[in-house]
């Protein structure tokens, strides 16, 4: 009857059961459960210990423990003791197939940890990555169907090199989702599979590594590899205009790119065309105007002997370069491919000193419109000594150009006497005229009034420097003086130490 009545107390006193395992919400959780799975009693001897454990359990632990490097053939066996050692494990029951603990999924492009995906995350990923094998599969098929059509002297069919820009656009996408990996467009564009990229190289010491955009470092390294071949070619040409159009100072793809219009024989105008666009939005560009410079010489070895193709040639230029000087009336880059353009075509027309006069008319202290004046007037091959400074006397230049100019620079001053601009310039005529300051000293003299009296008056401060020069020629030291102490005081003190200096040297 005891044994009866205990076995009705423990009936009527059952030992509680474990809770049900929670169902895994993320990948690295199922991981977890079925490594527990697979690794009996693995999670009592994390609880306990192995002192903890039942004698059964220690048995299955112990047992699963020594399975494992006969399993991963670390211990040697000969065939009959391994045939032995496996069917006494079969018949014991013993696991032998067991998951690794805290598998490591890896990161997705973010840093994050795969394992902390749900379960539909995981399933979007693993789409992705398999549409991307199938797409690598056929992009592969596309490479043998291609080098098979080449061996054979032919190409693939339009269609096929569009589908496959197609593809290698959809990789591109995926692999940008998948790995955060950037391929530019020239990698996805077959048309340059037989070029091997140069990349750019930094020492790992350098101080400031230039952090070039993606697009750009990979156009780079494309241009690297077909300047290293000498490659001129119509996909050279369009390469240097991606180049171009992320980066127009880059000096070196400006030679590239003329090379390539001059080894192709490439006409002059339409690479004319393209370059005024980029022109007009790169307005400050030095390179711009040196690319042009050499595309005029390399065209006007074919014009050189048509009188009429260079005046139109220069006529459509100068048009162009008015538009610029709209936007910008005082770009130096411009003015002086103007002034080679009209030197290389012996361009001293009417027109050109026309346009200047608007130009000064427009804005009286355009010095840049002054100095193309200047360069218009006395550089002319029919007028002026070859090779003469602009700073010397020039006995070629006729007299009534010497009078039309001065008569010029003097209307101009009258308008804005303390323009600098038309000063100078007055200066400049005479010299090449070889006539003296005190020839304009009545001039310069009415716009200065009693100086050095209460009442004095001073209209243009460069006036009275030029008095000063008119006084110290005639021998008149103290008015020379005098005006330059006037103008160190009150006229132009923020040049005060240069007039200073000026009175130093009055002897």
């Amino acid at each position: 009857m005891p044994p009866k009545a205990k076995a009705t107390a423990k009936a009527a006193n059952p030992e509680p059961k474990a809770a049900p395992e929670a169902p895994p919400e993320t990948v690295g959780e199922r991981s977890k459960q079925r490594y527990y799975q697979t690794n009996p009693v693995e999670k009592r001897f994390e609880e306990v210990g192995f002192p903890g454990l039942t004698a059964a359990e220690k048995k299955t632990y112990t047992h699963t423990n020594l399975i494992l490097p006969v399993a991963n053939r670390l211990v040697s066996l000969s065939n009959k003791t391994d045939r032995e050692y496996w069917k006494h494990v079969a018949k014991e029951g013993l696991p032998c197939r067991r998951l690794k603990n805290s598998y490591h999924w890896g990161q997705d492009k973010h840093g994050r940890d795969i394992g902390t995906y749900r379960f539909e995350e995981l399933k979007k990923r693993s789409l992705s990555q398999a549409k991307l094998t199938a797409l690598d599969v056929l992009h592969r098929q596309f490479l043998t169907k291609r080098d098979a059509a080449r061996s054979n002297g032919t190409e693939l069919p339009q269609e096929d090199i569009q589908q496959e820009k197609e593809r290698r656009k959809e990789m591109a996408a995926l692999k940008r989702e998948l790995y955060g990996e950037i391929p530019g467009p020239l990698a996805n564009d077959p048309e340059w599979d037989d070029v091997a990229p140069i990349p750019q190289t930094e020492p790992e010491d350098a101080l400031a590594r230039i952090a070039y955009p993606d697009e750009y470092a990979e156009a780079v390294s494309y241009l690297r590899a077909v300047m290293a071949a000498e490659e001129y070619s119509p996909r050279s040409l369009r390469l240097t205009e991606r180049i171009i159009g992320m980066n127009p100072a880059h000096y070196t793809v400006w030679l590239y790119r003329f090379k390539i219009v001059a080894t192709l024989n490439l006409p002059v105008l339409d690479e004319i065309e393209w370059l005024n666009g980029v022109a007009m939005d790169n307005l400050k560009n030095y390179q711009i105007w040196h690319h042009r410079q050499l595309l005029l010489d390399h065209h006007y070895t074919s014009i050189s002997s048509d009188p009429e193709a260079c005046k139109q040639f220069a006529k459509s230029e100068t048009d162009f370069i008015s538009k610029i000087l709209a936007e910008d009336t005082k770009n130096y880059h411009v003015w002086s491919y103007r002034q080679y353009l009209v030197t290389k075509l012996n361009y001293w027309s009417p027109f050109e000193l026309a346009t200047t006069q608007s130009m000064i008319e427009d804005d009286l202290r355009n010095n840049s419109a002054w100095s193309h004046r200047f360069f218009v007037v006395f550089s002319d091959p029919s007028v002026s000594t070859k090779g003469s400074a602009p700073t010397e006397h020039d006995p070629k230049v006729p007299a009534e150009i010497i009078d039309r100019e001065v008569t010029y620079a003097k209307e101009k001053i009258e308008l804005a006497p303390q323009n600098q601009s038309a000063w100078h310039y007055l200066r400049g005529v005479l010299v090449k005229g070889g006539r003296g300051l005190d020839t304009v000293g009545d001039f310069a003299s009415q716009f200065v009034s009693n100086l050095g009296s209460d009442d004095e008056d001073v209209k243009s401060s460069h006036a009275l420097d030029l008095l000063s020069e008119v006084y110290h020629k005639q021998g008149d030291i103290e008015k020379a003086k005098l005006c330059l102490q006037r103008l160190s005081e009150k006229w132009d003190p923020v040049r005060e130490g240069y007039w200073k200096y000026r009175l130093s040297e009055l002897k």
